[in-house]
């Protein structure tokens, strides 16, 4: 059996490993960089400007630790060879795991002719490849509204800040979600003055509002202006801010203008207004295969499109876009093609995936959420426990944020869960096992737990 997979992110490796361990002949195609283009251009990278930004605001809050001197300068130079060093380091790594495994790398840009043949673009020609199954995988790229007019310099896609030729004097992040929040965190503690346009009345509007309202008040506390009820609708480039701003600055920059008549001026604007998925000029019309009206690729709970023997995951399938969530249906995907599904076999639970916010603090979830729990109707324990209660959190000096339990009343089970403070995309682990396996707040409380440490506020919660 020849296995072919279009595409070498989360999902494209986890499938390709997955499945030549299990025996299959598999061919990778990537046509940009192993690892995918949304892990280690876009993830990757600005989880590592966090990592820098956080350590700049841990050498302010070691002042109340018993330090009395700390400071720290930015070095823009070092910051880029320390993304490009990591991403290198990973694609690396993911490449010599692929090949070790026996894995068929092609490097090129493909697309399906025909429901069994992939046709492959590559340096050096054009390959032709005859397929039992087919996987694509292609990922997303950043959403760019026809309003705006990117240049890379001033009016800044997520994927043109990695990191930027210049550290901004004043950044407008449009886009409230995961992303624009990460951003307004990440700039904010390199030195920028941030302003975040929030198109509805709280950030992370699909958030537990509990969990928003902490990050609200801590950006408000670090000086970032929010700007709510408002909406994008254009960015121009201008030649002296001055003329804007009431002389309040000078040089060029932008003005972001909103949908109720404000404007916001600033030095640089970024966008951070959702993803688009990669499905064009991939020959799916031509095997037979459905896209819905906004590029996305319908599966069963196989990762089946219609036509049986060729499956899609990761961001192109339309699903929870994150990597874990790609990584399983990957392996999901290899199991069903050598017919694993036909013994023991869980089918993919969306609803219980784990996902984080790498702001300050931390934000984590899994499972039930409250207020989705109240618009059903469903009866539900909620249990929170404020982090400072907890020695381990006094002891670093961040108090900051709580954890919430959802349990079900009659039985005890685990639900869900939210953490917002240090550490939130850890701690969340406990939870999204206890989710997944269906276990009691009991079982939590039961475990002896370390002391001190911020898990104990765990099982304070589900006591």
């Amino acid at each position: 059996m020849r296995f072919v997979i279009i595409g070498g992110g989360p999902a494209g490796t986890e499938a390709a490993t997955t499945a030549a361990r299990l025996g299959v002949d598999v061919v990778l195609v990537e046509r940009d960089v192993v690892g995918g283009a949304a892990n280690l251009w876009d993830c990757v990278p600005s989880k590592a400007m966090i990592a820098t930004g956080g350590a700049m605001s841990a050498l302010s809050r070691i002042a109340g630790m018993g330090v009395s001197h700390a400071g720290g300068h930015l070095d823009l130079a070092a910051l880029a060879a320390r993304i490009t060093g990591i991403t290198e380091h990973l694609e690396g790594s993911t490449t010599d795991i692929l090949l070790s495994q026996k894995v068929e790398l092609v490097r090129g840009a493909a697309r399906l002719d025909g429901p069994h043949t992939v046709v492959v673009d590559a340096a050096d020609g054009t390959r032709r490849l005859d397929a039992d199954a087919v996987l694509v995988c292609t990922g997303s790229r950043p959403r760019i509204p026809d309003w705006a007019d990117l240049d890379g310099d001033r009016v800044l896609s997520t994927r043109d800040a990695y990191p930027p030729k210049a550290l901004p004097e004043h950044l407008v992040v449009v886009g409230s979600g995961v992303t624009g929040v990460e951003f307004v965190h990440m700039f904010e503690s390199l030195g920028c003055q941030v302003t975040l346009i929030v198109s509805r009345q709280q950030v992370l509007p699909r958030k537990d509002p509990e969990v928003a309202a902490v990050l609200e008040e801590d950006f408000l506390r670090r000086g970032v202006r929010l700007l709510k009820g408002a909406r994008a609708v254009g960015v121009d480039r201008v030649g002296d801010i001055g003329d804007w701003d009431g002389g309040g600055g000078s040089g060029p920059g932008v003005v972001v203008r909103c949908d109720d008549g404000r404007s916001v001026v600033a030095s640089h604007a970024l966008l951070a207004i959702g993803s688009v998925p990669n499905s064009e000029e991939l020959g799916l019309e031509t095997a037979g295969v459905e896209v819905d009206g906004s590029g996305y690729v319908p599966i069963n709970h196989h990762c089946q499109t219609n036509v049986p023997h060729i499956y899609a995951a990761g961001d192109l399938s339309g699903k929870l876009p994150l990597s874990s969530v790609a990584m399983m249906q990957g392996r999901k995907v290899a199991e069903h093609v050598v017919g694993g599904h036909s013994v023991a076999h869980r089918h993919l639970n969306y609803d219980k995936a784990a996902s984080a916010i790498f702001t300050e603090p931390e934000i984590a979830d899994v499972g039930l959420a409250e207020a989705d729990a109240f618009a059903e109707g469903r009866k539900i324990r909620v249990t929170k426990v404020p982090f400072a209660s907890s020695a381990r959190a006094l002891i670093d000096n961040d108090p900051r944020g709580f954890v919430k339990i959802v349990s079900d009343p009659a039985t005890g089970v685990v639900l869900g869960g939210s953490i917002v403070g240090r550490n939130a995309a850890e701690l969340i682990s406990v939870l999204a096992v206890a989710v997944t396996a269906g276990l009691k707040v009991a079982d939590i409380v039961d475990s002896m737990l370390v002391h001190p440490a911020l898990a104990e506020t765990l099982a304070a919660a589900a006591d």
